[in-house]
């Protein structure tokens, strides 16, 4: 099988990316015997945007039980109301994740290994687009390192086990895809000189709108590289899925400036997929992909390289450094004990 370490690293320009992925590629829906029944799906920020249509989508195609981990309780309860009156057969919860929170992180993952018989399937969806720096008190880390990187790579690591324990017992190895974006291909990277890495995001110097949201994400693709080292296929297939630019996901959804605010709505009117568009990449790396997609990062409905800058001397480097750095910031969790159990 040939995955996203295999290619060779693509040095096309982020423009010729984003127009193909917005306006030249098709997309790839369930076949039409593809069936979820009797299976159990986790997907974080389920209660808005591309996370609320993919959990659509997988209800659509039979999903016994749907866990949507959000925030406030309170509007993931109005989502699951509108849910359970399109789909009255399955059953969808509510759970409280505050991703700002490593015990929330802890307590939701514990509620999953002592409430859940089973668990085929997770999405990691949950993100932010901070348009200010922010320092999560509870952590000491800026509020974009916090949300997509630490806490998800937490949460990841935390649900490895069960799924690879509770998948259901058809023989299929459980899913566990993160989402991604294709601006990690565009990211600069600019802490990438500095030692530590993961505290010069907390230097409100370092940060920029843009920049940080690109280069949190690809933090992730840098640890999902060594991840999979720990991870079979047979076990858990793990991957990261672009679900490319997308309108009326509320990424943005702190822009306070008038004309910036008129702008995104109007870019993402006349370049943005649909949300259901959006969201099919997801069903795609949870559904139709299998165990060629392990440990890749998926864009367009297809395996993609990673960023050029992790195929380099200088990158290969690095990405063990935030592997390390990361392990010791979740070491409190037990993250290497985990991981080494993955193997057995």
């Amino acid at each position: 099988m040939v995955g996203s370490k295999d290619l060779e690293p693509s040095h096309t320009s982020f423009g010729k990316v984003f127009f193909y992925n917005q306006f030249r590629a098709k997309p790839q829906w369930p076949n039409p015997d593809a069936t979820l029944a009797g299976k159990t799906a986790i997907v974080t920020g389920g209660n808005v945007g591309l996370g609320y249509e993919a959990a659509l989508q997988l209800l659509g195609l039979k999903l016994a039980r749907l866990i949507l981990a959000v925030r406030s309780p309170d509007r993931g309860e109005t989502a699951a109301q509108k849910m359970r009156a399109m789909f009255p057969e399955a059953s969808i919860e509510v759970w409280q994740l505050d991703m700002c929170s490593y015990e929330s992180v802890q307590a939701f993952a514990h509620r999953a290994e002592n409430q859940l018989p089973h668990l085929d399937i997770a999405l990691l969806n949950a993100g932010v687009c901070k348009f200010t720096f922010n320092i999560v008190e509870k952590t000491g880390h800026e509020e974009t390192l916090q949300v997509n990187y630490l806490s998800t790579m937490l949460l990841a690591v935390l649900l490895l086990p069960i799924l690879k324990s509770k998948r259901s017992r058809d023989g299929a190895p459980a899913r566990l895809t993160i989402v991604s974006a294709a601006l990690t291909l565009a990211a600069k990277f600019p802490e990438r000189n500095r030692v530590p890495v993961l505290a010069a995001f907390n230097n409100p110097e370092l940060f920029t709108i843009d920049e940080t949201y690109n280069s949190t994400k690809l933090l992730a693709h840098m640890f999902l590289w060594k991840l999979v080292d720990f991870v079979s296929a047979n076990d858990v297939i793990v991957n990261l899925e672009d679900p490319a630019w997308c309108k009326g996901t509320k990424l943005a959804r702190e822009v306070t400036n008038p004309g910036l605010k008129l702008f995104a709505k109007i870019f993402g009117a006349t370049t943005g997929r649909p949300p259901k568009v959006g969201a099919s990449c997801f069903v795609d790396a949870m559904v139709n992909k299998g165990k060629e997609s392990h440990g890749c990062f998926l864009m367009s409905w297809k395996i993609h390289p990673f960023a050029a800058y992790l195929y380099t001397p200088e990158g290969q480097v690095v990405m063990q450094r935030v592997w390390d750095e990361t392990l010791d910031e979740l070491d409190f969790a037990g993250v290497r004990a985990i991981l080494q159990s993955m193997r057995a």
